[in-house]
């Protein structure tokens, strides 16, 4: 299987910004999407983002566009999501995840990590 580990939550006020990571092993990365979902309290798992296998392809929920980006580093088999101008209403536990088909990576998934707290305070 392939083993996926977020890093880089934690507090931030509104505005702020923060980068998570997602280190992947088990598989060979560079031949899986990848992709962003978040968990708030009370609430369904909601998409973020995805990026495809070699980096050429992004896409955003409108939530999101233009203060998130997505990329990655096939040869450090990790994934980032760069997060700017931070609101109290992103605060969620945030998920990795990566699948072979560029369908799946954005509803089912395959692959998940164990998660990353972020919160913003306001």
């Amino acid at each position: 299987q392939m083993q996926l580990v977020e890093s880089g939550g934690g507090l931030v006020q509104a505005g702020g910004s923060l980068r998570l990571s997602c280190a992947a092993s088990g598989r060979t990365f560079s031949n899986y999407h990848m992709g962003w979902f978040r968990q708030a309290p009370g609430k369904e798992r909601e998409f973020v983002a995805t990026i495809s296998w070699n980096g050429g392809n992004t896409y955003y929920a409108d939530i999101v566009k233009g203060r998130f980006t997505i990329s990655r580093d096939n040869t450090r088999n990790t994934g980032y999501l760069q997060m700017n101008s931070l609101k109290p209403e992103d605060t969620a536990v945030y998920y990795c995840a990566a699948d072979l088909d560029t369908r799946e990576i954005q509803s089912r998934p395959r692959y998940w990590g164990q998660g990353t707290q972020v919160t913003v305070s306001s």
